[in-house]
């Protein structure tokens, strides 16, 4: 007997799938979702899966960590001199996108095979300043700075872009499940609380400015890789959303103008209706439970 034909509307919807995936650079297919408890890295039913299984939270999330991150000197010096952020933007986007897949998804077998790689790239990250001081990016305070800033944007982004917001205790268990990723890195007393995020986020703040070359990153990252007029519109509302959720003291030393408040609520609305039709085509994963 013929096989049923698959209907339009699930041909489309695969077609959108594929299409978005590969235009933010996730050329590969999601990890396997570890769903054994005693096997899995994080746990099954951690909200780090809920968190991270969102690409359209994690999308403006991604771009909104890297504005803050560009503000550490030392950090920003070790991209520069070291990435293609430039010349292959959207094959670092695929890095940072399986690491993150495999921390959060994987078995442990997965996540530590994973981290080790990290580990070994960042021995090779070392060099001088633009201020004539040395830096590595092995050293477990700029690991702390990086895991600080993208995990504090990664939440903010998910409480503003998710499909719901999380509860306080929820919020708590997402910064504690992402505090095993950092020590396992190398960082030095990540946070388990929100509590404690925002305060180390604080205690950064002197550390902080502006580099030559975070001010070259800051202007890639706003101009955008090109495309048409519809992925441009779409790539200026993550950005303008992504600046939307930095503290304003993060906004004035990036040199970015903070939009007014009709704006910020007219680019909100606009993009959480993007969202929506981006999660018709790339659905969130499901929650699932302990038992399952």
């Amino acid at each position: 007997m013929p096989q049923p034909r698959t209907p339009i509307s699930e041909r489309i919807r695969v077609w959108a799938n594929r299409s978005i995936r590969n235009a933010v650079g996730l050329t590969r297919e999601p990890p396997a979702m570890c769903l054994d408890p005693t096997e899995s890295y994080q746990p099954v039913d951690g909200v780090a899966r809920l968190v991270h299984g969102d690409l359209a939270a994690m999308l403006i999330g991604g771009i909104g960590s890297l504005f803050l991150e560009m503000l550490h000197p030392y950090s920003m010096a070790g991209v520069a001199q070291h990435s293609r952020y430039r010349e292959d933007t959207l094959g670092r986007v695929l890095q940072t996108a399986n690491f993150i897949g495999d921390t959060t998804y994987g078995s442990r077998n997965t996540a530590y095979a994973s981290i080790e790689r990290v580990k070994a790239i960042h021995l090779a990250v070392r060099g001088v300043a633009d201020d004539g001081v040395s830096y590595e990016a092995s050293d477990p305070h700029l690991l702390s700075w990086v895991h600080v800033a993208g995990t504090t944007i990664f939440l903010e982004s998910y409480q503003h872009f998710g499909p719901h917001r999380l509860s306080s205790a929820d919020a708590d268990r997402y910064v504690s499940e992402m505090a095993k990723v950092a020590a396992d890195l190398g960082g030095e007393s990540p946070p388990k609380t929100v509590k404690e995020l925002h305060h180390q986020l604080r205690a950064f703040r002197p550390e902080l400015r502006l580099s030559a070359d975070g001010v070259e990153a800051r202007d890639f990252l706003i101009a955008g890789v090109g495309g048409g007029l519809v992925q441009r519109l779409a790539y200026w509302l993550l950005v303008e959303s992504a600046l939307g959720l930095l503290p304003g003291w993060a906004l004035e030393s990036l040199g970015v103008a903070r939009r007014s408040r009709w704006q910020r609520l007219v680019i909100r609305g606009a993009t959480r209706a993007m969202n929506q039709l981006l999660r018709a085509a790339v659905p969130p994963t499901k929650p699932v439970t302990a038992s399952n």
